[in-house]
């Protein structure tokens, strides 16, 4: 293998394909605009269909509708004619895929989809082919070549229709004023799902699991707190839950580096941290998550709006959660 070769036939793809990509801004005008408002004002959803390699990129673009508010799926057309066809309603806007134009499987159910009266998107790579000419908006997604040196394999002319498959569904998303919430609600299994969903009333540690003892608790009381709950800390609080002050992990290493100390002589709130910080539960995760970083800590309390003590946070429980 010509290592030097292959690395040259590689950014000669790229060139291609970029070139493709960059053709298609010509050619954003009033059908695209029109195509946009017809699939924003869709009472139903949008139906992608295509072939082969067109069926592969319908499916991601079907995809990408949906994830960023339009509603849509992807219907094979070989299927479309043997009872699929029954899934598209005069409500839908069909959103057809052919670099030729004259895909067999498409044009045999377009009349059928005419007779609907649905809305008629074509992306094609021949303005004068049939399914172009009986379209209401024609997208013209074509290319000077392949990028497949035989000018065989659909490389340039599928990157091309991908394209501008985002070109609308970005223009749908923003028309309808789509927000990273509601980008997370439908992808709550997704990291930015947890970082936009997830608050820490739903993660943190409650009831007996809160590490807490009370002001006038010896320093030994608190370890034998921290060891047993293993938050690495324990709030301390006074008789009405009301938080006084933290000691951690990292408050030990440093009273041990000041030489030995008479553990059972000394109390909690002679070496406690005051003025802490704590968090609310109703606030998201991912605030927790800044806080700590910001503050270089690793667990906190949540507090109610009394800054009464009903809960506590560490790194582990947003690690878990997928927050991280």
């Amino acid at each position: 293998m010509d290592k030097n070769k292959v690395a040259q036939l590689a950014r000669a793809v790229i060139k291609t394909e970029a070139r493709a990509a960059e053709k298609l801004l010509e050619r954003i005008d009033d059908t695209f605009t029109n195509a946009v408002e017809a699939m924003l004002h869709c009472r139903g959803r949008v139906v992608v269909l295509g072939m082969g390699k067109s069926g592969h990129i319908g499916n991601k673009i079907a995809a990408t509708l949906a994830s960023t508010g339009t509603p849509a799926f992807f219907v094979h057309p070989g299927e479309a004619s043997h009872g699929d066809l029954g899934m598209i309603t005069s409500q839908d806007v069909v959103l057809a895929l052919s670099n030729s134009g004259e895909t067999d499987e498409i044009l045999t159910i377009l009349p059928l989809i005419k007779r609907l009266n649905a809305p008629l998107i074509a992306m094609t790579g021949n303005p004068k082919s049939r399914l172009a000419k009986e379209s209401d908006f024609h997208l013209d997604i074509s290319v000077e070549k392949e990028a497949c040196p035989l000018g065989l394999a659909p490389t340039s002319s599928t990157t091309a229709t991908l394209v501008m498959g985002d070109a609308l569904a970005i223009a749908l998303l923003e028309s309808r004023g789509f927000t990273e919430d509601d980008f997370a609600r439908s992808h709550p299994g997704g990291r930015l799902g947890k970082r936009l969903l997830l608050h820490v009333e739903d993660i943190m540690h409650s009831g007996d699991e809160i590490p807490k003892i009370q002001g006038d608790a010896s320093l030994t009381e608190a370890l034998v707190e921290m060891s047993k709950k293993g938050l690495g800390m324990t709030t301390i609080v006074d008789g009405e839950d009301r938080l006084l002050g933290v000691f951690t992990d990292g408050d030990v290493r440093r009273l041990l580096d000041h030489g030995e100390i008479k553990v059972s002589e000394i109390k909690i709130c002679d070496v406690m941290k005051t003025g802490c910080k704590s968090i609310r539960k109703t606030q998201l995760a991912a605030e927790a998550l800044q806080l700590m970083e910001a503050n270089s800590i690793n667990s906190f309390p949540v507090v109610d709006e009394d800054n009464k003590v009903i809960g506590a946070l560490n790194m582990h429980n947003l690690l878990r959660a997928g927050v991280v």
